[in-house]
């Protein structure tokens, strides 16, 4: 079990500045405490599992992973995630980076709360998704030790994120809810309007224009 956060490679390029300028521009402390632990916590798992990994493309997709939920990236009618990782595209095609690794980036962020997909793929949507799992909820949080949560927690405050994350969510998604049918966001919305219905996938089949 890693113990020491020096062991873990923060990458240090023009690519990566311009992407925190951006996140420092665009987004808040909330996003920037979250998206650099984020990164931090998918790091050490991956150094732990031993995983090999783009360090610069995981942590970009950790940057870029909740700019969706704000005001210049937010569409009308995507889900966040989409929109954050169309961010991500538009932000790296102006770099020399290869299709490959765009779509890429463009994956761990589209698919960093889906569960039961985003772990089965590629080294950088799944350390993704397990960074957030492992900030937001705590997924697998003994597999840390104490040190590297300290330490982490001490770079990149959290001060009431378990609240302030939620409502930002909210904040983010709420003028859009439909967005939220089949995925877990739809919580964020029942838990600030308790009466909200979205559409029932059951429905949906019963209700299609198909005979039988």
């Amino acid at each position: 079990m890693i113990s020491d956060l020096d062991s873990i490679k923060v990458p240090d390029s023009k690519i990566i500045t311009d992407a925190q300028d951006l996140v420092h521009e665009y987004g808040n402390e909330l996003i920037w405490n979250h998206s650099n632990r984020v990164y931090l916590f998918g790091a050490v798992k991956g150094d732990q599992d031993k995983v090999k990994y783009d360090h610069e493309l995981l942590y970009i997709s950790a940057l870029f992973h909740d700019l969706g939920l704000t005001k210049q990236y937010s569409s009308d009618d995507l889900r966040f995630e989409v929109d954050g990782a169309n961010a991500a595209r538009q932000f790296l095609n102006t770099y020399n980076i290869t299709p490959q690794q765009v779509q890429l980036v463009w994956d761990a962020i589209a698919l960093h709360t889906t569960p039961g997909v985003a772990e089965h793929k590629e080294s950088e949507v799944s350390l993704l998704f397990h960074g957030v799992g492992m900030d937001v909820m705590g997924d697998n949080f003994d597999q840390f030790s104490e040190s590297i949560r300290k330490s982490v927690v001490q770079k990149f405050p959290r001060k009431d994120f378990k609240h302030d994350i939620i409502k930002a969510f909210y904040d983010g998604i709420k003028h859009k809810p439909e967005t939220t049918f089949g995925n877990m966001k739809e919580d964020v919305i029942k838990h600030f309007q308790p009466d909200y219905s979205n559409d029932n996938f059951c429905t949906r089949i019963l209700h299609s224009k198909w005979d039988s």
